[in-house]
């Protein structure tokens, strides 16, 4: 099977498979990129009920012999504590230097299973098997692996690319209505930084891609894999271009940390925060009042949030302090001059930054 997408890095390349029925054949494709030995594959409460049996056959099936390991679903399972219980049932598994990781699930179980292999034994091949639209769009390309600490999210991690990505689109029919809405806030981010055109499309197909019409999600997750191929070539490890793919997270991070990752998903919480980024935006006079309106309206007709009413200005300060992307406790914000257009490393004075935070909740 020909790939779909190919992340080119040199000797890190690796494909990206997107189509149906791709679970039954992961066993065959892992083993077409040179994944072989015993595998330890990583999954969820939640995802092992549904594909995990699968998932394990498949790799029987090429003779890799598979080990499981089933972490609690949710955000908090991106921790030290769980970490330390995959690098157990890396040993109790036998784990050498001929295994792979096999990341099954979402963006935490990509994450950690990453880190959990670029670590183990100073470093482990992986292959990332991304069961929702965040994780087949963003978190499972491009090499970000890492878990969160109590003073932040993803404060800890490394740059370890994947052999292989398997995005089976099937596996989208069974989320949640409101996990698969707020992995669609990725999708937007992408034509907000890079292609006015795909934004556009995401505005007239708004209603099909509620409805997850087949023909729109292979377009929508293809067209944003392509993007963030091309940005991670161009930038693997994030020291300048890379960052553009940042936009709305600053926020969104601190509503994720203030909210105890609890009241909003994760997308949930990035689409509030592209809202503020838009009207950030607006105040720093590079963005238009009909712009930021486009994208509070595509958000709201995806049935996403555009504000976190709840959330006191004082405590979400205190956590983008932390964010990585801050500098002295500065926060750096991804601004757009457009839609598809956007500028990296941007400041804002405190007045401004709290005042924006207040507008939304007007």
């Amino acid at each position: 099977m020909q790939p779909t997408v190919t992340v080119d890095l040199g000797e890190r390349s690796y494909p990206i498979y997107i189509g149906r029925d791709l679970l039954p054949r992961a066993g065959e494709l892992a083993a077409a990129c040179g994944l072989s030995g015993r595998c330890l594959l990583v999954t969820d409460s939640n995802v092992d009920a549904m594909y995990g049996e699968p998932c394990a056959a498949s790799f029987e099936s090429a003779n890799t012999a598979s080990i499981r390991a089933v972490l609690p679903a949710g955000e908090t399972s991106k921790s030290m504590e769980q970490l330390g219980a995959l690098y157990d049932r890396a040993l109790e598994g036998g784990l050498d230097r001929t295994s792979f990781v096999a990341a099954l699930g979402g963006g935490v179980v990509g994450d950690l299973a990453g880190y959990g292999a670029a670590t183990y034994l100073r470093g482990l091949p992986y292959v990332q098997l991304p069961t929702t639209i965040v994780a087949m769009v963003d978190s499972a390309v491009g090499g970000k692996t890492g878990i969160n600490l109590p003073q932040g999210k993803n404060l800890v991690g490394s740059f370890w690319q994947p052999a292989a990505v398997i995005a089976d689109l099937n596996t989208l029919a069974s989320l949640p209505g409101r996990e698969y809405r707020s992995g669609l806030a990725e999708v937007v981010k992408y034509g907000l930084i890079w292609d006015a055109e795909f934004f556009a499309l995401l505005e007239t197909q708004a209603e099909a891609l509620k409805q997850r019409d087949p023909g729109i999600l292979n377009t929508i997750v293809t067209h944003s894999c392509r993007i963030k191929a091309e940005v991670v070539r161009r930038d693997e490890r994030e020291g300048g271009l890379r960052a553009i793919l940042n936009f709305g997270h600053t926020v969104g991070h601190a509503i994720e940390k203030v909210t105890g990752y609890r009241a909003f998903l994760h997308g949930e919480a990035i689409s509030a925060g592209m809202v503020y980024a838009a009207h950030l935006s607006y105040a720093e006079g590079s963005l238009t009042a009909a712009a930021v309106e486009r994208i509070t309206d595509l958000l709201r007709e995806l049935e996403l949030p555009v504000a976190a009413p709840d959330c006191e200005w004082p405590a979400l300060r205190s956590a983008i302090s932390v964010d990585k992307k801050s500098v002295a406790a500065r926060p750096r914000f991804v601004l757009a001059d457009e839609i598809g257009e956007v500028r990296f490393g941007c400041e804002a004075d405190e007045a401004t930054l709290e005042e924006v935070w207040h507008g939304l909740g007007e």
